[in-house]
């Protein structure tokens, strides 16, 4: 007794169907460019063919829209990007505002090299010498300081051409430009004057008062930038913060960043 099992027979009949299948197929072989062809380069298919059409029409669209967008246009339309924008070497390009540098090299070196509390250190020092040189000078003719404007009103236009300063605030011609400790005749004539009168004294003393206004600025530019420093350190490690936040004003040189921190419950 013969027995068959039906699993073998199926894989028997399946492996013969496949043998049979694959006797009458062929690979389907693309046409190649002719011998006498050759120096044309490699046939286009029809892929090709399909893909250098498809942007052939999508340019040819975009043209045509442009065009038509050109015909139509209204020559008395004022938008405002016209302001910002101009025709260079036939290209129409746009003028980008420059854009600052949002740390210099000098910040970087600090920041890399120093901590917080050192900054803000240094920061102290210098407002310290600040407010005692200020004591000292009293910013009386600083060249940053606001000028002062004084108006005197006369009566007629006689009065106006022979207008003498001098002899209206009561001093002396040479005082006429010092805008502090401007005596009059009759403080002259009664008390002692104190303190250098001989002209190279005195422009000896405004050299030395330029100076230290010169080095009064320095130090208030100094100081100026060890808080943005500080400020730029401080705004980094607060970023270190998972909690969520916005960027209100992006950094600049001069500026550290604004952030808006979401608000969270300590408890």
């Amino acid at each position: 007794m013969i027995r068959i099992n039906k699993y073998s027979t199926e894989m028997f009949l399946m492996s013969s169907f496949r043998k049979a299948l694959k006797s009458k197929q062929k690979n389907h072989h693309e046409r190649s460019q002719p011998g006498a062809r050759k120096h044309m380069g490699l046939l286009e298919k029809k892929k090709d063919y399909k893909l250098r059409a498809d942007d052939y029409h999508k340019k040819q669209n975009t043209l045509s829209a442009l065009r038509k967008k050109a015909m139509e246009k209204n020559p008395d339309e004022f938008y405002f990007n016209m302001i910002n924008s101009k025709l260079q070497d036939g290209v129409h390009t746009i003028n980008k505002p420059k854009e600052e540098d949002e740390v210099t090299e000098e910040q970087k070196n600090m920041m890399r090299t120093q901590d917080i509390k050192y900054v803000e250190m240094k920061r102290v020092a210098e407002a310290k010498k600040i407010e005692r040189l200020k004591g000292e000078l009293h910013l009386l003719d600083a060249d940053s300081k606001q000028k002062n404007k004084h108006t005197f009103f006369v009566d007629s236009k006689k009065e106006v051409q022979t207008f003498n300063l001098a002899t209206h605030l009561n001093t002396a011609p040479e005082l006429i430009d010092r805008v502090y400790n401007r005596p009059t005749l009759h403080t002259l004539e009664s008390e002692h004057i104190m303190g250098a009168v001989q002209p190279g004294a005195l422009k000896k003393m405004a050299r030395q008062r330029k100076h230290q206004y010169k080095i009064l600025a320095q130090r208030i530019d100094r100081e100026k930038k060890m808080f943005v420093i500080s400020q730029k350190i401080q705004t980094r490690k607060d970023l270190q913060d998972k909690n969520k936040k916005v960027k209100v004003k992006k950094e600049t040189a001069n500026a550290a960043a604004i952030y808006k921190f979401k608000p969270k419950r300590k408890r």
